[in-house]
């Protein structure tokens, strides 16, 4: 028998997207064959944490659903699927492309490009350097996530976070305002570091959260309420004087328009909109303001979905200039998705500076609808992302997507957006079949190559640089091979210009040159430099220059008592998915254990209105189209909200697809800002069924 080779061990990361809190792996392999996926108890951020979706990614593995081949369908409603090779497959979208014109030919990419190179930037930099200089449509991603938010906060003016390691060591207080443990799962042990040495912990949501087990305080607000309770915060300060005096007249702008602004933002007033007693709000801000360092830890994009939009960040990030809180250890705003310290940075390959010019559709995600009902898209490609599960409206989607002449999926599973539109499938390489590196607010972490492709998979660059030579296309991928790519974007002072050889040297970690500290100078990203309350660059937008509660109404209140009232529906994350990732999380056998059904959250006092039992089947209505799901009968969420996390396939049929931002505020920021409303009102009837008995019941909690 021939000799069985050792073991040997890589050094990789957790191939979700958890920002800022990405997660080491050491995986096992002999050979070609994979023994163990476990926590890196080494890597400096996570010290060896995975939670289940981590525990899970070794069924990516040998996965039977994986796609594994090209394959090609001239009509979208029939399984008429053709097996094709790589070579076939990028003649055949290249001839399609050539013939629509580089300017109906769009690219758009999603969280799956990213699961070994979030943070960092390399992937995202590869497509938009060939969409630069082949000269065609793309849009950044942040706008279907936390865009939105980081536009509030930009306007501010505090983009920069702290670390979660400067949140453990020096806060006294932390406020976890719509931030959830599943969604940044060791910063959360950060918190409760910070705990054990007397901070006291508030949690800010629309439901009581995995996270409320941790806090000292839980506050419940009413959907789309957060930027009222922000601005009653901000009048109790100033009407008790216990603002920062020092800190306000020498790094802020606009305090004397804030004060009268604020005179009617009393907390009896914020408490008709949030649900909250005058008296807690009044409690919560004297509380803030008198404790020192506090920080606040914003929530991911379901915070600034529906009613809050971009509102809520703008005025809670005003909190910490008001009360002097930046740029002191402990304080300010602490990890937040798609945020960076300061003095990070990766050098930038997109090549933006050759963009050709052309009528390009902004990276707003309506725009981008209305350009393919316009026909003003012909070819579009989707590299790591459900475009048709992602999108709010999901009917008007799919329509949309039908008048595409070529819709182009790159991914590894099958998911809807290949099932209901995709005429070509390519399929991708897992995160162990390459390298890549990933970035957390505090380090750059190497993963490494474990083995070899399955089946016909390809990584990335083989499908730009086949594109690019088919439609001659030059400078697309510069570098020698991948590890060369990798080495330019290190090639950064954030990084100390690192190395992937170097990375192997030092066990697969190296820590960014970075202050734990957000803005320890004091000059933060905005025109005048400092924390705007009042923002000349939002009235130049055509918006309010002055923090905001939305002036639409936030909810139809369900006060009649009758099964057809409306109720506002809230979403997020559980730790049984990550957006649509893997089919869903359906690809995952364990994922898919854990939550078999789509289950929308639902107090018993409005269940009991429509007649809904714990465990039955329900069907979830709004003005935009209906969903089907199981009801969970749970007092963690207050009367008149339900809630469901996300990424379930035609859940979005439910949500607001509006545009949220004037295309005048879409070119602020580097990243981009045009995401949707997704909101929703909906109606909850239960679904007849004999027996009665629904899919399974849930223990009310």
């Amino acid at each position: 028998m021939p000799p069985t080779s050792a073991p040997r061990v890589i050094k990789t990361m957790c191939p979700m997207n958890c920002h800022p809190t990405l997660c080491g792996m050491k995986v096992t392999m002999t050979q070609e064959q994979l023994l163990s996926i476990e926590g890196d108890t080494e890597n400096p951020d996570s010290r060896g944490f995975l939670c289940m979706r981590g525990k899970a990614a070794h069924e990516i593995v040998g996965n039977d659903r994986r796609l594994l081949a090209p394959r090609i369908r001239t009509d979208t409603n029939a399984e008429n699927w053709q097996a094709a090779d790589w070579a076939d497959s990028l003649d055949f979208v290249a001839r399609h492309m050539r013939d629509v014109g580089r300017d109906a030919v769009g690219i758009w990419q999603g969280h799956g490009n990213a699961v070994n190179d979030y943070g960092f930037g390399l992937k995202r930099g590869l497509v938009e350097r060939f969409a630069n200089l082949y000269g065609c449509h793309s849009w950044n991603p942040a706008m279907i996530c936390w865009g939105l938010g980081g536009f509030g906060i930009g306007l501010t003016g505090a983009l920069e976070t702290s670390t979660k390691e400067d949140m453990s060591a020096h806060s006294d207080l932390i406020i976890l305002w719509g931030a959830n443990t599943v969604s940044q799962a060791h910063t959360i042990r950060h918190v409760e570091e910070a705990k054990r040495r007397g901070a006291r912990v508030v949690v800010i949501d629309v439901r009581r959260t995995e996270a409320s087990a941790l806090a000292d305080e839980v506050i419940l607000v009413r959907p789309g309420s957060d930027a009222a309770l922000a601005l009653a915060m901000m009048h109790v300060i100033v009407t008790d004087g216990t603002w920062h005096k020092i800190f306000v007249e020498a790094h802020t702008v606009g305090f004397n328009a804030l004060v009268p602004h604020l005179a009617d933002k009393t907390p009896a007033w914020a408490e008709a909109v949030t649900g909250v007693p005058a008296e807690r709000i009044t409690a919560l801000a004297r509380n803030y303001a008198a404790t020192k360092p506090a920080m606040i830890v914003i929530g991911g994009s379901s915070l600034h979905k529906g009613g809050n939009e971009w509102y809520a960040a703008r005025a809670i990030a005003c909190l910490p200039g008001l009360t002097g809180n930046f740029g002191i250890p402990g304080g300010g705003l602490g990890p937040r998705h798609g945020a960076r310290s300061h003095g990070a940075g990766f050098v930038d390959i997109s090549a933006r500076d050759r963009r050709k010019p052309g009528p390009y559709i902004p990276n707003q995600m309506e725009a981008i609808i209305e350009g393919l009902e316009a026909g003003q898209i012909k070819v579009l490609i989707s590299i790591g992302s459900n475009f048709l599960s992602s999108f709010p409206d999901t009917d008007r989607v799919r329509d949309a997507l039908k008048k595409t002449e070529l819709f182009v999926m790159y991914d590894l599973f099958e998911n809807q957006s290949i099932r209901e539109a995709a005429h070509v499938v390519l399929p991708g390489t897992i995160w162990l079949e390459e390298i890549g590196a990933k970035a957390t607010n505090s380090h750059i972490h190497l993963c490494d190559r474990a083995m070899e492709p399955a089946g016909q998979a390809k990584p990335l660059q083989d499908l730009l640089q086949g594109l690019a030579f088919r439609l001659g296309v030059d400078d697309v991928y510069p570098w020698v091979d991948d590890v060369e790519a990798i080495d330019a974007v290190l090639d950064h002072p954030a990084t100390g210009h690192v190395t992937v050889k170097r990375l192997r040297q030092m066990g697969g970690s190296a820590p960014l040159r970075i202050s734990h500290v957000a803005y320890p100078t004091l000059d933060f990203d905005t025109p005048s430099g400092k924390i705007e309350f009042f923002s000349e660059r939002a009235r130049g937008m055509g918006l309010a220059p002055l923090p905001q509660a939305p002036s639409q109404p936030l909810r139809p209140k369900s006060n009649t008592g009758a099964a057809n009232d409306p109720l506002v529906l809230a979403q997020g994350r559980t730790f049984a998915h990550f957006h649509s990732f893997y089919d869903h999380g359906r690809a995952l056998p364990t994922l898919a254990a854990r939550e078999v059904f789509p289950a929308l959250w639902i107090a018993p006092a409005d269940a009991e209105k429509r007649g809904i039992e714990d465990g039955a089947e329900i069907e979830i209505s709004s003005s935009h189209g209906s969903f089907q799901a199981t009801a969970k009968l749970t007092r963690r969420i207050p009367e008149g909200t339900v809630w469901m996390r996300d990424g379930w396939p035609g859940f979005n049929a439910l949500t607001d697809g509006t545009a949220v931002l004037p295309k005048t505020a879409l070119d602020s920021f580097a990243f981009s800002v045009g995401q949707s409303n997704f909101g929703a009102n909906v109606t909850v009837a239960p679904i007849s069924t004999e027996g009665g008995s629904g899919r399974g019941k849930h223990a009310l909690g």
